[in-house]
């Protein structure tokens, strides 16, 4: 599932390639033609990311809201403008041969994670942006023939954004997206870090549920996922049992500060880079290899970093978690 920084860096694409723009909207896959028929001839005016989910208003007031799930992913194809920090000298994006290797500049992975177009989901595309990505193919029909079930297709003059597989895909009213927003948890990229603080502070700190759940509920905090949560904890040397109304106070807010460090890194590399303090030769390695990347996350077995204890790996809510019962008992 794509964790919170993945979400910003889609809402950047449609900052830079979207909004401003009229869309041609259809629904190639068939299950949202009416909603793309709504859509078909408006003006997109504006686009926020909050948590997990993306909003993306119209002209007429008309909202189109987009959570990702499990399984979700935005295809970007066309003229598509990049941050100068992750495209070539040339405007275009970078091939990769998915081997861990530097390509115009921008650090690619075998996982798939990259610094190019975020996270994406495990399927070829021209530019992915969700959970895995696979790279750019050459462009060579415009506009693109819809590949896959395409729930919806946003097309300008010069850029196709394909959204494929999402949980949930809608269209709602301003009040309908206060509402929406207004169940979920602080987002430190949204939300101001000291009202942000104590909101997440106050909630964990009444909850019998473990704080190892309690970071993954997106009405407790925004954006963290599997990922974000096994390496702030270790971080914190928080054991993920305890109930977050035993979670020190200091801790907790501890965690809210770190999170608001993590995911604006997360964001500007599209990589969950969660190491500190590397020479610039480690750094690399980490940008380039997950397995470089993470105190504890997907380690299971190997020796914790800092004691060297087997770090465990369980279910917990239907949901891996990495922690090491040593530093973090």
């Amino acid at each position: 599932m794509p964790e919170g920084h993945s979400v910003h860096r889609i809402a950047r694409q449609f900052e830079r390639n979207i909004v401003g723009r009229t869309v041609a909207a259809s629904s190639p896959q068939g299950r949202f033609v009416e909603g793309a028929e709504v859509l078909d001839g408006r003006e997109a005016l504006e686009v926020r990311a909050v948590a997990k989910q993306m909003f993306l208003r119209f002209d007429g007031d008309v909202w189109l809201r987009v959570h990702l799930g499990m399984y979700g992913a935005w295809d970007f194809s066309g003229d598509v403008s990049v941050d100068a920090t992750i495209a070539s000298s040339n405007g275009r994006m970078g091939q990769t041969n998915q081997r861990g290797t530097v390509v115009d500049d921008a650090i690619m992975d075998a996982a798939g994670e990259n610094s190019l177009s975020s996270i994406g989901a495990p399927r070829r595309a021209r530019v992915r942006m969700s959970e895995q990505t696979t790279g750019l193919e050459e462009q060579t029909e415009w506009p693109p023939p819809p590949v896959g079930a395409v729930r919806l297709r946003l097309l300008t003059e010069t850029t196709c954004a394909d959204l494929r597989g999402p949980t949930a895909c809608v269209l709602q009213t301003p009040d309908e997206v206060q509402a929406t927003i207004a169940k979920l948890g602080p987002d430190p990229l949204v939300d101001d870090l000291v009202e942000g603080a104590e909101r997440f502070t106050a909630t964990v700190k009444k909850k019998p549920t473990p704080i190892g759940l309690l970071l993954m509920d997106q009405a407790v905090v925004s954006g963290i996922g599997n990922v974000y949560r096994a390496e702030i904890l270790f971080r914190a040397r928080q054991n993920p049992h305890t109930p977050g109304r035993d979670v020190p106070e200091e801790v907790v807010r501890g965690i809210w500060r770190d999170w608001a460090r993590l995911l604006p890194v997360g964001v500007e590399t599209g990589q969950m880079m969660t190491m500190d303090d590397l020479d610039p030769a480690a750094y690399r390695r980490a940008m380039a290899r997950r397995a470089d990347r993470h105190w504890v996350y997907h380690r299971e077995g190997l020796p914790c970093r800092i004691c060297g204890t087997a770090i465990v790996m369980e279910e917990a809510a239907g949901r891996k978690l990495y922690w090491c019962p040593n530093c973090q008992a």
